[in-house]
């Protein structure tokens, strides 16, 4: 039976830490939510693959308004699953976020913070809705099934796709995000630290030894700084692989928030992106590793205006 249209569907996707945390976490926004009047149902998901389930069971149960309290991959998941139904259905739900996963950098991006619930939730009631793109990964995958997977925030290629997977692993020891990028960027110097890639962008080739690309959709983690998901285009980062003392001061300006200012890194803007070859580059999207990695050339596009964001 179809729910009312202005209940909300709220995915609670619990972070690491003890499960009485998890508790104190979920009892402050179901708190919140019954302080704003809001009718909503609540589905909490079992593991990482099940956000996808939960969300096709709520398209079908006709809720409009779909709320993932979560991080990027649950976010990631969401999109892909409302990317596979059809477009006049689609344009009826609207997706918002609380945020509270490992990476937080599409909600980042808003100015949506960790631990700030209470606006959060009062922000998303005020339903100010922004129609904004997805990037969309095309490749083939070692059973030479041609693939897709859609992504709101970034694609990284090669080093960063690593660091952000240290970081995945590390994050619940030291709980800290600006803590977890430093120990990933020392576990870094055992990591390899440049691909002989392929790129072709805007029919300008870039054929040499790359240390990592970030295609942004939005932050892209501190990469794509000055890309938004509403103009219809990428910001691209492309870094070359610099000496010793250049990757130190890389670092500290990413930690600054000034990556682009470095000598090494070299932007683009583009709706396309095609790798003829990436020299076996890991590959992460929005944040974690894609499952099946691409074999031969692979193409990144961007779907403009196609879901329904909540705005804060």
């Amino acid at each position: 039976m179809a729910v009312e249209s202005t209940r909300w569907g709220v995915i609670y996707c619990p972070k690491g830490g003890s499960s009485k945390r998890n508790k104190k976490r979920w009892q402050r926004v179901e708190r919140s939510l019954n302080d704003n009047d809001i009718m909503f149902d609540k589905i909490q998901s079992e593991s990482a693959g099940s956000v996808d389930r939960i969300v096709r069971m709520m398209i079908n149960n006709g809720y409009k308004t779909i709320i993932i309290v979560g991080g990027d991959s649950a976010l990631n998941d969401t999109v892909n699953c409302l990317m596979q139904v059809d477009k006049k259905l689609r344009d009826e739900i609207a997706i918002g976020i609380i945020p509270n996963g490992l990476m937080n950098d599409f909600a980042h991006f808003w100015d949506i913070r960790e631990g700030d619930v209470e606006n959060n939730v009062r922000g998303l009631k005020k339903h100010r809705i922004r129609r904004i793109d997805v990037g969309c990964l095309r490749y083939t995958n070692k059973k030479e099934q041609r693939c897709h997977r859609y992504f709101v925030n970034c694609v990284n290629v090669g080093l960063i796709a690593s660091i952000m997977n240290l970081r995945r692993q590390t994050h619940h020891i030291f709980g800290s995000r600006t803590m977890s990028f430093v120990f990933s960027f020392l576990l870094m110097t055992f990591q390899r630290l440049d691909y002989k890639m392929d790129i072709l962008i805007n029919n300008e080739q870039i054929k040499r030894k790359v240390m990592t690309v970030c295609i942004g959709n939005a932050l892209g983690y501190g990469q794509t700084p000055n890309a938004v998901p509403y103009n219809g285009f990428f910001d691209v980062s492309v870094v070359y692989h610099p000496g010793m003392t250049q990757l130190l001061e890389g670092f500290y300006l990413f930690i600054k928030g000034k990556f682009l200012n470095h000598r090494s890194v070299h932007p683009y803007r583009t709706k396309e992106i095609v790798f003829k070859a990436h020299d076996n580059a890991m590959v992460g999207i929005d944040g974690r590793l894609l499952n099946a990695s691409p074999v031969g050339e692979f193409r990144v596009t961007i779907e403009p205006d196609v879901i329904n964001f909540i705005m804060p």
